[in-house]
């Protein structure tokens, strides 16, 4: 995976990175730690600029979480309830994890969104409650982009200021990769296995 996003981002410079951060956002073990960093070693040697490496990643993070947004937000709550209540367990969500997730939103949504993009395995999930919810449009892009910048530009930022060591950091990142995909598929393994278990409970 590290040689073929690396090789994306040499040849594509920041269209490669937007291309690659929409990815990211729509299907998740393409991982922005192993994207933005390598973006920014690509910046710091020259390959593109650094501000052009972070607004590309911002760009096709908004991009990709648009595409669940509105799609949720066009299908709206009221039709996808019942279909959580009755195989959201096969997509690690049920019925009550979707009703929180919107009680949430409604409640904090500007807060959610901001940090919600901070963290690991939500930060591209948090896009469909929103969607469901109706969070106003300005609400939910604003804080979606502010929320993404902060991560983008630190991770990015560890790229750049690691360049003199990038052949000791490549040769973690291939692991930390598969780390973060195996943690992922764990994850949701659990999820539907306790799922099963409280219900024969």
């Amino acid at each position: 995976m590290i040689e073929w996003v690396t090789g994306i981002v040499a040849a594509g410079g920041w269209p490669g990175v937007l291309g690659l951060m929409f990815l990211e956002n729509l299907f998740p073990p393409i991982p922005s730690e192993v994207i933005m960093p390598l973006a920014g070693f690509a910046a710091a040697r020259g390959e593109m600029g650094f501000v052009s490496a972070v607004l590309a990643g911002m760009v096709g993070t908004l991009l990709g979480n648009a595409v669940w947004y509105e799609l949720a937000r066009a299908i709206g709550a009221a039709r996808i309830r019942p279909l959580f209540a009755r195989y959201g367990r096969w997509f690690a969500v049920d019925d009550k994890d979707f009703d929180k997730a919107e009680r949430t939103l409604r409640k904090h949504g500007p807060v959610a969104l901001f940090f919600g993009r901070l963290l690991p395995g939500i930060r591209t999930v948090i896009s469909i409650p929103a969607g469901f919810a109706h969070i106003p449009r300005h609400v939910f892009y604003l804080w979606t982009a502010l929320g993404s910048t902060v991560w983008i530009l630190f991770l990015a930022s560890a790229g750049y200021w690691m360049q003199d060591h990038y052949a000791k950091v490549e040769g973690w990142l291939e692991p930390l990769s598969y780390v973060v995909i195996a943690g992922i598929l764990g994850a949701y393994i659990w999820h539907i296995w306790s799922t099963r278990v409280r219900k024969r409970a």
